[in-house]
């Protein structure tokens, strides 16, 4: 089994950004929220479940999810927002374990994105380490808007229904500061590569101890 670290942060945050410069490091990157699009995608496994759940109008014209009415919705509405995640997380569970099972031929270690990782219940027993990519909330409210087109109220809403900054830098084992820029968010992302691949080869070496 591959050494697993799991990585999140606040929307805005920069774990995409992170996730990349893991990724060229040579770690492997299952990404939840891939996971989750490639699900709610045209054909995909979680669209039937979905169009039961919430009804056509929950759906794109192309068949997909439409993903800006699901957001306004579950924004509003907890109860429509415990449905579509009793639906998509336990897909999202299984495909991101088979793809971290996968990563372990080839990858000294795999970073297991999950924006939820510190309020769903189960993700702290499935990796080794979880490292938090934080930064003040206005810059990451600031760049959810730049980014993703959305309003203040949207990414406000978004962040205010995720863990708190506080609540998520206590679950981790490692920090990464993101408030300087991406030169410096390398820099701490070379370092904390080459502590994931010392420890994942020790737990290797330790595995392999009779």
């Amino acid at each position: 089994m591959t050494f697993v670290v799991g990585l999140t942060g606040a929307i805005g945050s920069g774990k995409s950004a992170a996730a990349e410069r893991f990724a060229a490091l040579g770690a492997a990157i299952v990404d939840a929220d891939v996971i989750a699009r490639e699900l709610t995608a045209p054909g995909g496994a979680g669209i039937a479940p979905i169009r039961a759940a919430f009804g056509e109008e929950a759906m794109a014209a192309d068949g997909a999810l439409d993903r800006a009415a699901m957001r306004r919705l579950v924004f509003a509405d907890a109860a429509a927002r415990a449905r579509l995640e009793a639906i998509l997380h336990p897909l999202i569970r299984a495909e991101s374990e088979a793809r971290c099972r996968l990563a372990a031929a080839d990858f000294p270690y795999t970073v297991l994105v999950v924006p939820l990782l510190v309020e769903a219940g189960g993700y702290r027993e499935r990796v080794d380490r979880i490292c938090v990519v934080d930064c003040p909330e206005e810059v990451c409210i600031a760049r959810a808007m730049r980014r993703s087109g959305l309003t203040r109220t949207e990414a406000a809403a978004i962040m205010a229904a995720q863990a708190s900054r506080s609540a998520r830098r206590a679950a981790a084992d490692d920090v990464i500061d993101n408030a300087r820029g991406l030169a410096e968010l390398g820099v701490q992302v070379a370092a904390l590569h080459e502590k994931y691949r010392q420890l994942a080869q020790a737990a290797q070496e330790k595995r392999r101890t009779p």
